[in-house]
């Protein structure tokens, strides 16, 4: 790999962590008005923005530590309580952090340097930084940084008096590898002080036919001029300071500190010295003393080197006993072993986790056909060796897909942001209470979820939650409260939005219903029907067009995005209590564990998580689509005629007990073909139309099977059934 390449996947690094910055940064100002000791949260936001901005130093994306530098100082007094936390900062602080993930956005598409429009946006919200920043400053200077430093100067904000701090910096052989650029580290230390002494030390360069020209040979004596805290200055070498040696050393350091640089570097004495005397960290006198101390203590002659390690010396010399040697040895190698644990945790690519599942897939087809060939050849020892092959397959699928599960806590997390904002909109106060978070989901359910849960979450707001003066007639609190709640389900995962607002007006929206003529008058609905109706295209109750719902387009939208996802919707509501917006979907969508079944010469996979049970057909229910099931009536599809399957049926037919959620329906098959491993296969654009049909997957023998949408299925069965017995009482009138 290029060098050009390790930078552009250093950059790509850096944007993706900025991103989860940012977001922990959003999550940390959205709970600041409510937080009781916010001071945890404070510096975690502090320290999200002050990585990001060392992070774009160490690239040179000046433009971002430009902006983010004067929000990390606003930051820095409020940690040090100058100003106090308000609804009014947070409404600037927020903008900031959208600003700085604009930038951050930027720099992903390519642009290294901020536009016009950019760098106007970020001048107005800098003055608008400055109105919290004003009261503090006596200068009213409109330069927030300069108004926090002067401010931290004199009353000692958290930053030390200006002096020479002393780096030793000793980067590690694979610094360039790993897309660092040494001098970057330096450019970014000016922008903390005045670098008044920059020494390149070059003694670790090998000669020219042993040198690698992608290792990093480099060090640095640095002299910096500044007023920064030590944890600012450390911060700039966060990124390489596992693999490399950083000393730095305050001004007006003990000399006991200059003792241990000199001991780690015996080979730079001279050049140490020079450097510690034109700095003016060192007199001549401090120099020579600490020489002297230095012999002292190891008891050689400048030049030798001493190879017994110190614990052996202390030993030795009886100031330490053996065993407790031993157990301090034996607790520095669980500390290494932890910390070599903690580094096993990788971020790989999506899409190399969607290449592996796709490959997967492939592997339980091909070895699904495997096992069909070994089933035909009557062969013992070899369905025994294509049953284990399975049987490891089927492991590797469940370790493979659960690579990509997720919590769902972190796209609920997201809608704190849109309740605060959106409540601001509606003038309405309203609270976001979040359980569930830990329930785990594909990630490829967490993607497309994001945009139906939205819709859901502004209508609920819009429509759901009262305002402030209706709810207080109504004898309930000002505040309305918006809760999301996420649970696993016989194999599914549900979401739940959920309002105490006024709840859905079943009588208005059936009116609505006959007078778009969706429904004919006199027909018998029940309440989840009804409110189903909500669903359908261009169908809308508001009174009042607004900014957020009223225009019949959404809801429509949230019901096509669900089924796409072979998920279900559905809606429980009361009159002044509130209502429930509850949706059930899979957990994953590329393989899952089906159920096969035969008609006629087609095959179909019924999803395995909603499969109750099989039963006979009775014979009394040749002519009905309903049976009496253990005293439960229970509803059935005959596959054969909604799919139009041509064929004589069998003489005995089967029943497949589906359930979805609390309801309960049949399926009538010709056979019962047994459980298998479904890759599901899109059916593409051109079959996207149909209904009931969720993907396809092929089978064993090469042949293509159609999988099953239950949820979709019954409710067009439902509609072709209703338009039915409509037509009946027209027929018979002709």
């Amino acid at each position: 790999m290029s060098f050009e390449d390790e930078m552009k996947a250093a950059l790509d690094t850096f944007v993706v962590e900025s991103r989860e910055l940012l977001q922990d940064m959003e999550d940390g100002l959205l709970g600041l008005e409510h937080d009781d000791n916010p001071h945890d949260a404070i510096g975690a936001i502090f320290r999200a923005a002050h990585t990001i901005k060392g992070s774009a130093g160490l690239f040179g994306l000046d433009h971002i530590v430009h902006f983010t530098h004067v929000v990390e100082s606003i930051l820095d007094m409020l940690r040090n309580e100058e100003i106090a936390v308000s609804s009014d900062l947070i409404a600037v602080l927020l903008p900031c952090r959208d600003h700085i993930s604009n930038l951050i956005d930027g720099v992903a598409s390519g642009h290294i340097e901020g536009t016009a429009e950019q760098l106007s946006a970020g001048t107005a919200l800098h003055e608008q930084l400055s109105k919290f920043a004003d009261g503090n400053s006596p200068d009213q200077r409109s330069d927030i940084a300069q108004q926090h430093e002067q401010h931290a100067q004199s009353s000692g904000g958290g930053l030390v008096d200006s002096g020479n701090w002393y780096l030793s910096l000793r980067f590690g052989s694979d610094c360039l590898r790993n897309g660092m650029d040494p001098l970057s580290f330096i450019r970014y230390l000016s922008t903390l002080g005045d670098v008044i002494n920059l020494i390149t030390i070059t003694d670790n360069i090998p000669q020219l036919d042993q040198m690698d020209a992608e290792s990093c040979y480099l060090g640095f004596e640095v002299v910096l001029k500044s007023s920064a805290s030590k944890e600012a200055i450390e911060n700039v070498f966060e990124f390489v300071r596992e693999d490399s040696v950083i000393r730095i050393v305050p001004p007006r350091s003990k000399i006991d500190e200059y003792i241990d640089i000199i001991n780690n570097l015996p080979n730079d004495d001279e050049l140490l010295g020079e450097i510690l005397i034109k700095s003016g960290v060192l007199t001549k006198h401090e120099l020579e003393e600490c020489l002297n101390l230095q012999k002292q203590r190891q008891g050689i002659t400048r030049g030798e080197t001493h190879e017994a390690p110190i614990g052996e010396i202390l030993v030795k010399q009886e100031m330490l006993q053996e065993p407790i040697l031993n157990a301090a040895l034996h607790k520095q190698q669980q500390v290494k072993d932890t910390k070599a644990r903690e580094k096993q945790n990788i971020r790989v690519d999506a899409e190399r986790l969607d290449r592996l599942i796709d490959l997967v897939g492939e592997l339980v087809i091909a070895g699904a056909g495997a096992n069909l060939r070994a089933t035909k050849s009557n062969d013992v020892a070899l369905l025994e060796s294509t049953s284990e092959v399975m049987r490891l397959v089927e492991e590797v699928r469940d370790s493979a897909l659960q690579l990509r599960m997720v919590p769902i806590g972190t796209t609920f997390s997201r809608f704190q942001r849109v309740v605060r904002d959106v409540s601001i909109e509606l003038g309405k106060d309203i609270l976001l209470e979040i359980s569930g978070g830990d329930t785990e989901v594909d990630k490829s359910v967490v993607d497309k979820i994001g945009d139906p849960l939205m819709h859901l979450v502004r209508n609920s707001m819009d429509h759901g939650i009262e305002a402030a003066s209706i709810r207080i007639a109504r004898g309930k609190p000002a505040q309305g409260t918006l809760r999301l709640n996420a649970y696993h389900e016989s194999g599914s995962i549900v979401i739940e939005v959920s309002d105490d607002g006024g709840g859905l007006n079943r009588d208005k929206i059936l009116a609505k219903a006959i007078e778009k003529g969706l429904v004919s008058e006199g027909t018998a609905l029940s309440d989840k029907e009804i409110y189903a109706l909500i669903f359908e295209p261009g169908f809308s109750t508001a009174d009042q067009i607004s900014n957020l719902s009223g225009r019949g387009v959404g809801m429509d939208v949230v019901k096509r995005n669900v089924t796409s996802l072979r998920g279900s919707i559905d809606i429980d509501s009361e009159i002044g209590v509130g209502a429930t917006m509850r949706i059930r979907m899979p957990l994953t969508l590329a393989i899952i564990d089906g159920f096969l079944v035969g008609v006629g010469k087609s095959s179909f996979v019924i999803p395995l998580d909603q499969v109750v049970e099989c039963v006979e057909l009775p014979k009394e229910c040749a002519e009905r689509d309903f049976m009496d099931l253990r005293g439960e009536v229970l509803p059935f599809i005959r596959l054969r005629k909604m799919f139009e399957i041509e064929g004589a049926e069998p003489r005995r037919q089967n029943v497949v007990v589906i359930g979805n959620g609390t309801n309960k329906t049949g399926l009538v098959v010709d056979r019962l073909m047994g459980e298998f491993q479904t890759v599901i296969k899109p059916l593409g654009k051109l079959f996207g139309h149909l209904q009931g049909i969720g993907g396809s997957t092929i089978l064993g023998s090469g042949e293509v099977a159609l999988i099953l949408s239950v949820t979709s299925m019954t409710q067009h069965y439902s509609r072709m059934e209703q338009k039915r017995l409509l037509a009946v009482p027209q027929n018979s009138n002709r």
